[in-house]
């Protein structure tokens, strides 16, 4: 049953990000250029949603499905490596038009081109995975 219920959150969430178009290239694009407020407010919409349910969990213990206690670990400071893995995730965004959430919504929408990113991002994780332990975290 809890797989039918991430499933059923994973065809909303694609349906949402269809509709609003945070799947076009073009509005990717567009926000690069910074010719449109409109990926800017999706994001910006999604960042504070984040903030006020990590906040909620936090303030009222809330579990997950699993029942499990929840635990949020905090992250290690640092200044390098988030912008090195931003500036590298930010140019694989703007060179395939699709970060990884709306790689698949384009799939399933029947834009088949976008396997070609999707195989490309499943092997830079499988590269990553092969080279962790060597580089500097």
């Amino acid at each position: 049953m809890r797989y039918i219920t991430y499933l059923a959150i994973g065809i909303f969430f694609g349906i949402v990000m269809f509709k609003s178009e945070a799947a076009s290239w073009f509005r990717i694009y567009e926000m690069f250029r910074f010719g449109s407020f409109h990926m800017y407010g999706i994001i910006g919409s999604a960042l504070v949603l984040g903030v006020v349910g990590i906040q909620v969990i936090k303030r009222f213990n809330l579990k997950p499905i699993t029942g499990d206690a929840m635990r949020l670990a905090p992250k290690e400071k640092g200044f390098a490596r988030y912008f090195l893995g931003g500036t590298i995730f930010g140019l694989g965004w703007a060179l395939s038009g699709a970060c990884p959430g709306p790689m698949y919504v384009l799939a399933g929408a029947g834009y088949y081109a976008i396997l070609v990113v999707i195989a490309g991002a499943l092997l830079g994780t499988f590269v990553y995975g092969l080279l962790k332990d060597k580089l500097p975290h």
